[in-house]
């Protein structure tokens, strides 16, 4: 028998089965709180279910280095009908990931996009002036937000919101900058960081907990897929091209630089790569 024949029946025979399995409703597994006085990691999320998505290394950071991870909800979606559903959805799933959660304001915010951003900016700056109010509040060590180049609108509309609120502190903010990809690829990443398989089961478990969500799309269950990709780009784009492949199953991309002065520096002016063995707390020392 052809072993890839068998192999790829199988990815086919556990997607499927996948769909019969249970969405949220798990036990939350007991947590280790953070020590008083822990670092704080802020996790700007553009829409519900982002936190389980790319928060591969944050997850790590919360698990390895008892950090406190902050997930903020930026946005509830577009649809306001679905906006308090997803919030409870969104509370379950940070409850099961050990995540705190903090909401921009009540139903979240609205037309989070570049559009506004140019157009309307009186809307703009009060939005700005809200996540700078985060920022002066928590005083976060990290922060996790998507990429310039993300392709979803609200994605795009997260980076510049976070980048303008950290341009409204002044030169005295200093903070590590670590910033996502899932709709579009970055082209210049430095960081990717592997997660062992009981992370990813956990990652999927959070995700399902976004019922409304996946009912429409079980995108929960091709997570280790992408993941796995993941691997195969951030191999060379991170390690360096022609480079052999990490021995890595499971991994997030990311770019991670320092605000510091009021600019962003990069971090290593080559690539890392992170194995699930080595202590995430050293990439922000």
């Amino acid at each position: 028998m052809n072993p890839y024949a068998h192999l790829v029946s199988e990815y086919v025979r556990f997607a499927r089965e996948g769909k019969s399995y249970p969405l949220g409703g798990f036990a939350t597994p007991p947590r280790t709180p953070a020590a008083p006085g822990a670092p704080k990691v802020l996790l700007f999320s553009p829409h519900p279910d982002d936190e389980c998505i790319v928060g591969g290394l944050a997850l790590r950071l919360q698990r390895q280095a008892g950090m406190r991870v902050i997930n903020v909800a930026v946005t509830q979606g577009s649809n306001p009908a679905r906006q308090a559903g997803r919030w409870l959805e969104l509370e379950n799933a940070c409850r099961f990931l050990g995540f705190e959660l903090v909401a921009t304001r009540a139903n979240g915010l609205e037309k989070v996009n570049p559009k506004t951003r140019q157009h309307d900016p009186a809307a703009w700056q009060v939005m700005v002036a809200i996540i700078a109010n985060l920022l002066q509040t928590h005083q976060p060590r990290v922060l996790f937000f998507p990429h310039d180049q993300d392709w979803n609108s609200t994605h795009l509309g997260a980076h510049f919101l976070v980048m303008d609120a950290l341009r409204s502190l002044g030169p005295g903010c200093d903070c590590f900058l670590v910033e996502t990809e899932f709709w579009g690829q970055m082209q210049t990443p430095n960081l990717m960081v592997e997660s062992a398989p009981e992370d990813v089961a956990e990652m999927m478990t959070a995700t399902s907990f976004h019922v409304g969500e996946v009912k429409r799309n079980p995108y929960h269950l091709l997570q280790p897929a992408w993941m796995q990709d993941n691997v195969r780009r951030g191999g060379e784009l991170v390690g360096g091209q022609g480079q052999a492949a990490p021995d890595f199953v499971f991994a997030t991309i990311y770019r991670l630089r320092r605000w510091r002065g009021g600019q962003a520096e990069l971090v290593y002016p080559g690539g890392k790569l992170l194995p699930a063995s080595a202590d995430p707390a050293g990439l922000f020392a």
